[in-house]
């Protein structure tokens, strides 16, 4: 039984990064990918060498594709039960870069669904 769910992050113009990256990977990297994002999803919490914290709330699943020559990552962060998939990257080039932007998801994240505690608890009232 799977102890968090993978779900994508999406844009607020209706973007799924995460789903979009896999997507442009041939078929054996999209299924390594996969097969390393159901690790966390069945065996969290997950260390090394398959996760590992990045910074405020983002983590990292390491996958090798390309024939064991790629390092991918994708980041994620857990909300509750979801383990929210904030962006993909491969190599080690634009690393940083990515970590930043998947701070930033997270953080749009974390937002929204503040915002959206404080609708429904209007609505209880």
């Amino acid at each position: 039984m799977k102890r968090v769910v993978a779900r994508f992050f999406v844009t607020d113009e209706g973007a799924e990064p995460v789903k979009d990256w896999l997507k442009s990977l041939d078929k054996a990297d999209r299924h390594r990918v996969g097969a390393d994002i159901a690790t966390v999803e069945f065996g969290w919490p997950v260390g090394m060498p398959t996760c590992r914290p990045i910074r405020e709330g983002v983590r990292e699943v390491r996958s090798t594709i390309k024939d064991g020559n790629v390092e991918a990552r994708t980041y994620f962060g857990i909300d509750g039960g979801v383990m929210l998939l904030l962006h993909g990257e491969e190599g080690k080039d634009g690393q940083q870069d990515a970590i930043k932007l998947a701070v930033k998801r997270w953080k749009e994240h974390l937002e929204r669904s503040k915002r959206l505690r404080k609708i429904e608890k209007r609505k209880k009232k």
